[in-house]
């Protein structure tokens, strides 16, 4: 049974949402403040953490950006406010998706079922491409004796179009896959992404490359 971690100072929250994610087959584990949280990771890793934005003492962001640093689970953020900037400083923070309260417990189950869909992994965690290796446990991307160690996005990124060298990925498509299907952020943000992969990549392997199809997206090309 997969656990999942609700963290929200508001207890009538906190109890709402453990009855619906409990309902749905999961295992709840509840926090109400941040630093209640950290303590319940230090015994237990669930498969996701559910976060309110606004608590007391340790908010959401700076729970989210601790969870990232030292966790390798997802974040789904809860939060009254849907303001674009609230949802930047979000992803900036290291979360996966955002929900804005009020919202409907079957909106909060689907984007808790499209989140894990998009965490898992590979039963051998290992992706061969070309001369790059990449290791979905370790996160990290090797060529010969060089070792690449990426930000999870441009990790996720890159994961996602070696899943299937040559094929073309839509801005779109890649936009929900990695960073949800209501992300409101400029798309500049992935150009930028693309941007560092290809010079992360250009340092260590010369027959892997991101190409650019123009007015559809990206694909991973490997040359013999």
């Amino acid at each position: 049974m997969r656990r999942i971690l609700v963290v929200d100072d508001d207890r009538n929250i906190l109890d709402l949402v453990g009855i619906h994610v409990s309902r749905a087959g999961y295992q709840v584990l509840k926090a109400e403040d941040g630093f209640r949280a950290l303590e319940i990771l230090e015994s237990v890793l669930p498969d996701l953490a559910i976060v309110d934005v606004m608590m007391p003492g340790l908010n959401g962001f700076e729970l989210t950006a601790r969870i990232r640093d030292d966790y390798d689970i997802p974040v789904l953020l809860l939060t009254a406010k849907g303001e674009l900037e609230d949802k930047e400083q979000g992803f900036q923070a290291g979360s996966d998706d955002y929900l804005v309260k009020p919202f409907e417990p079957k909106e909060l189950l689907f984007r808790i079922a499209a989140i894990l869909r998009r965490y898992d992994k590979p039963a051998d965690s290992i992706l061969q491409v070309g001369s790059i290796t990449i290791n979905l446990k370790s996160f990290e991307v090797t060529a010969g004796k060089s070792t690449l160690l990426m930000p999870l996005k441009e990790f996720e990124l890159l994961t996602l179009l070696a899943s299937k060298p040559n094929q073309v990925f839509q801005r779109a498509a890649i936009m929900e896959k990695i960073w949800g299907y209501d992300y409101e952020g400029d798309e500049q943000t992935l150009n930028t992404h693309i941007k560092r992969i290809r010079e992360r990549l250009a340092k260590i392997a010369d027959d892997v490359e991101i190409a650019t199809v123009r007015g559809v997206g990206y694909k991973l090309e490997v040359h013999s």
